[in-house]
């Protein structure tokens, strides 16, 4: 075998598709994730700077221009290491249904995770009602938490039948379904954060009012990064349907946003029956 053959060899035995980015020349090494860690990574360091900026050692907006900088240098990570490992190449890779079984392994084991996150928020707030309770004043069920909440219902029951839309070879109405979706997500965030400028601007409910209110806060704020986060894989899947990718036997992207979205609804549910619901009871 001559060294030709051996490159040859070593180039196909290492093309894979997450490697078809920048630099090139590396094997199977790619920087994308290493750019997406450095910047997750400057988040922590911006936190640290932002502290210190209180105590006079650096400028006080060193620590926000910082963050700003660290969150695009994840942005760019993320885009670059999802692109060319899923988007580029999508219709040039086989339907491999063992690792479409791994990849939606792997989501649940997020979503374990994610459970015990929430789970441990929970536990948090169980612990401070043991004391005198209520600690001053709690919302109730407003008209703007029902609301929110049927609308994040109706979002769940739109992306499942968008997805048996897709298993059907629908494509205008899997297409139609998934962008209502993500609609009603993005009205439900609307809805959140306008809840938040109600309590703390109109009302003056802060994170350190009171045992309630920090509970409120971390477990709601907690949910709203969620969703926001989910928003962005639904906008991610939504533009590659539109470009034309996902078929009734390609979709794992789809049936594992969809799972992630049926959790943060869930998860809504409990918040509303113990923060809202519960929380004068």
């Amino acid at each position: 075998m001559t060294v030709a053959d051996d490159t040859a060899d070593d180039h196909h035995g290492h093309h894979l598709p997450a490697v078809e980015d920048w630099p090139q020349g590396f094997g199977e090494a790619s920087w994308w994730p290493f750019i997406t860690a450095l910047g997750g990574a400057g988040f922590y360091v911006a936190a640290g700077l932002y502290l210190l900026g209180g105590s006079g050692l650096v400028g006080s907006s060193v620590g926000p221009y910082a963050f700003v900088a660290s969150t695009f240098v994840f942005l760019l990570g993320l885009y670059g290491w999802v692109y060319h490992a899923f988007v580029k190449a999508f219709w040039e890779r086989g339907a491999d249904h063992q690792s479409e079984s791994k990849l939606r392994w792997g989501m649940i084991a997020f979503l374990g995770s994610e459970i015990a996150t929430f789970g441990a928020g929970f536990v948090y707030y169980f612990f401070i009602r043991v004391g005198e309770w209520p600690p001053g004043e709690v919302p109730g069920l407003t008209g703007l938490v029902l609301a929110n909440t049927i609308i994040l219902v109706i979002s769940s029951v739109t992306i499942h039948y968008a997805h048996v839309a897709l298993r059907k070879n629908n494509r205008r109405r899997f297409l139609l379904l998934l962008g209502l979706t993500l609609l009603l997500g993005l009205i439900f965030i609307g809805g959140q954060v306008y809840e938040y400028y109600e309590f703390i601007v109109h009302e003056g409910h802060t994170l350190t009012e009171s045992i309630y209110w920090n509970g409120f806060y971390g477990l709601t704020g907690l949910h709203g990064l969620h969703v926001s986060l989910g928003a962005v894989m639904l906008a991610v899947v939504f533009a590659r349907g539109l470009n034309g990718q996902y078929s009734a036997e390609r979709h794992v992207s789809v049936s594992t946003v969809s799972m992630y979205w049926h959790f943060v609804d869930v998860v809504w549910i409990f918040l509303v029956v113990v923060l809202y619901a519960g929380a004068s009871a």
